[in-house]
């Protein structure tokens, strides 16, 4: 995917970059049927307390209902390409042979006019969804589903992919974007070929107004605030910190500490953790 600059006819426009949208059908409308009302939380929770801080305002979004499950056998074919405000990927307008419709995420190579299938028979090519014991090991692969018809949950977002190492004993050993390597169930589901929008992460925001749009707020240092709000907080002009690390708003350590339990039910899937060396 490309990514567009602009003329600097402003100190904002200077370095801001968006994606090039190679592909992707802008004037396409999203499919109603597939479509739900996205309310807004702004970061709190039912009681109304915020439990996720800097979140609030933004544009108004639509919520594409999205098939991770990709239990449907068959044939389909790519209508679109479309935008999805909610992730960072692109998704699939899909037409089964019954007239079918539904949303799936864009694997990296996948256009509209392709041929896309599901089930064990099919051929290992973007965009087919398959069982981890029916894949080749040394594929590429994302959408991974971490327990039988729960729906893919590992590798989503743009430009992620993660590789079928090693199959025995009933399990499939895969190595994840962060780099740690997890056994998964070879009855679990996942696409051929990486997640497509690769130059995602490239994108310049430029503004801090572009920021607001997306619905983030803004983000205030602890060391300007004051000694009741935070660790960093209070002294006589610009102090520092005080303390030997920096620490986050609720005095836990902000760097390097481990926060995973030792005693989770997961642990064992877990071949080599991403922060091993």
């Amino acid at each position: 995917m490309a990514i567009k600059t602009f003329k600097p006819t402003t100190p904002a426009r200077r370095h801001m970059t968006v994606s090039g949208f190679d592909g992707i059908d802008k004037k396409a409308k999203p499919e109603r049927s597939l479509t739900v009302k996205l309310n807004k939380a702004a970061g709190r929770n039912n009681t109304g307390r915020i439990t996720v801080r800097h979140h609030g305002g933004g544009g108004k979004k639509i919520y594409r209902i999205i098939d991770f499950k990709r239990d449907k056998a068959g044939v389909a074919q790519v209508l679109r390409l479309e935008y999805d405000p909610n992730r960072t990927a692109y998704i699939a307008l899909i037409q089964y042979e019954d007239g079918t419709k539904s949303y799936i995420i864009a694997q990296s190579g996948l256009k509209a006019g392709d041929v896309v299938e599901s089930g064990a028979g099919a051929d290992i090519k973007p965009g087919n969804c398959l069982p981890l014991a029916n894949i080749p090991v040394g594929t590429v692969i994302s959408c991974i589903e971490m327990h039988k018809n729960h729906g893919a949950q590992l590798v989503r977002a743009a430009g992620e992919q993660a590789q079928l190492m090693a199959k025995e004993n009933g399990y499939a050993q895969i190595r994840l974007p962060s780099g740690e390597y997890r056994l998964i169930k070879l009855d679990c589901r996942a696409c051929i070929g990486g997640i497509g929008n690769e130059d995602h992460g490239n994108i310049h925001i430029g503004k801090a107004g572009r920021k607001r749009h997306m619905g983030i707020r803004p983000t205030v240092r602890g060391s300007v605030m004051n000694p009741n709000d935070h660790p960093h907080g209070g002294g006589e002009g610009r102090a520092p910190i005080g303390r030997s690390g920096p620490v986050t708003p609720w005095g836990k350590p902000a760097l390097g500490y481990k926060t995973r339990s030792k005693k989770n039910r997961s642990e064992r899937f877990i071949v080599r953790h991403r922060n091993s060396k």
